[in-house]
């Protein structure tokens, strides 16, 4: 069959086909007219899920983003959010929707769960493409029912959304509250075996550089030092001062006695030499000046005598001194040490003091956290747009079904017109013909019935007798 064979068949049953459309938007007009009317509310949310928390001020991880938006429209639909707004409106209360819930449900059940199941039915989500608004429509049939329960379902969405994030932070409060006791037990115990570890130990603080031990054998080094130069140069000054070599001695001439001493042995030895010119060895004057000059010289002698003994005396003293500092600085050595080892076991537990100390501030820091965030009721659902009482119905729609109807009762008569013919086919075209007589057409002429014309009306004359 080609298109103009098609064509020519729906043009032959137009009638048919006209009336199958005139029919089926009538119907639909009609069936439009009786149905119930429903009205249907919208109430906007502008979800904020690409900020900071308002509390703690941290953000949001990106990858949580992507899934937000259904998780929000899960809520929405979920049960415990149809309990609140059945709640909320009292619509277990109303005697008709309980006499509903007894003929439909037979009184089996709770009404509460019937009727928000009923409202979940009714409950349309739809997330905005490129924003973070979600809309929120419920259909009823009263306009004013429509809007309470759609503007009903975004107040206790936003309170369910307030309880999903308080509530875990009030448990964490309540958990972190219990573990700061713990924690301050912990911390006030590692503080007193501190306490008690120095008041044992006699040790102030586990700072070596701080440390009066330490100070000390740091002064007994330097003495040590010290002495043990001081030693060294007296014991090369003893030796200089030994046997003959005590009158060249640099400290045994410095002696201001034995100084006194030889300037007084010059004059008395200037003096006898001026008298043994004068005078015999005999002469009581000479023997006089022979004894002074004697008994200087002996003195003399003792003088350098007890300078290097002085000098032997300080050595032995600058070595039993050097001796002491030496031992001293041996044994404060070993209190050191010992000190050292008493002060690593108190750095362990200072370190384990710290941990405690640490772990309990931690803990104090997320319960005041915690709390701060249970006890703050900001949610992150604003309405843009409230649900408003609808003053024109949803549905049904007549423009939009009529139409609907007369496309479906367009197809349908062009159906019933190709059955039509199939039942009773007749020859429309050319086409046709050649088709029927399986032979070709040669000529076709366009014959049209000839218009009948009126027969004139007989004229009468009048009868004449001479007529032959």
């Amino acid at each position: 069959m080609n298109p103009s064979q098609f064509l020519g068949i729906l043009h032959a049953r137009r009638g048919l086909i006209l009336l199958v459309v005139v029919l089926s938007a009538l119907t639909a007009a009609v069936i439009s007219l009786i149905m119930p009317k429903t009205y249907k509310a919208t109430t906007s949310l502008v979800v904020n899920y690409n900020g900071n928390d308002p509390v703690t001020g941290l953000s949001y991880p990106a990858q949580m983003l992507p899934g937000f938006m259904a998780t929000q429209i899960d809520i929405i639909k979920n049960m415990n959010v149809a309990l609140r707004v059945v709640d909320a409106l009292g619509l277990a209360d109303r005697p008709e929707v309980r006499a509903r819930f007894e003929r439909e449900a037979r009184g089996e059940g709770d009404i509460r769960e019937w009727i928000a199941r009923g409202l979940l039915k009714k409950l349309e989500v739809a997330p905005s493409s490129e924003s973070s608004v979600l809309q929120i429509s419920f259909s009823a049939p009263d306009a004013h029912t429509a809007a309470d329960v759609a503007n009903a379902f975004g107040d206790a969405y936003q309170d369910v959304s307030v309880h999903l994030k308080v509530d875990p932070s009030k448990k964490a409060a309540l958990y972190f509250n219990d573990q700061i006791k713990a924690l301050r037990v912990k911390f006030e115990q590692a503080q007193q075996r501190v306490t008690a570890f120095q008041q044992e130990n006699g040790i102030v603080s586990a700072d070596q550089a701080t440390d009066l031990e330490t100070t000390r054998l740091n002064e007994l080094s330097n003495q040590l030092a010290l002495a043990q130069a001081q030693a060294l140069e007296a014991a090369s000054r003893r030796a200089g001062s030994g046997g003959r070599l005590a009158q060249e001695s640099p400290d045994v001439i410095a002696n201001p006695l034995v100084q006194n001493l030889r300037v007084q042995l010059a004059t008395a030895e200037t003096e006898l030499a001026g008298l043994g010119r004068t005078l015999t060895e005999h002469h009581p004057q000479y023997q006089a000046v022979k004894a002074q000059v004697d008994r200087l010289r002996a003195d003399l002698n003792a003088a350098i005598r007890s300078s290097a003994a002085a000098l032997a005396s300080n050595a032995r003293i600058l070595e039993r001194r050097e001796a002491q500092l030496r031992e001293a600085v041996e044994a404060q050595k070993t209190r050191v040490l010992e000190m050292n080892k008493k002060r690593a076991a108190l750095m362990v537990l200072i370190n384990e003091m710290e941990s405690a100390r640490r772990s309990y501030e931690t803990a104090a820091e997320r319960f005041m956290q915690a709390n701060l965030e249970g006890q703050a009721d900001l949610a992150d659902i604003s309405v843009l747009t409230a649900a408003l009482v609808p003053l024109r119905p949803a549905s049904p729609k007549l423009a939009i079904n009529t139409l609907v109807a007369g496309v479906l009762g367009l197809l349908l008569g062009i159906g019933m017109a190709m059955l039509a013919e199939l039942r009773d086919r007749r020859v429309r075209s050319v086409h046709d013909l050649a088709d029927l007589i399986e032979a070709p057409v040669f000529e076709m002429v366009d014959w049209k019935a000839p218009t009948r014309r009126l027969a004139r009306p007989a004229v009468l004359l009048p009868y004449s007798s001479s007529a032959p």
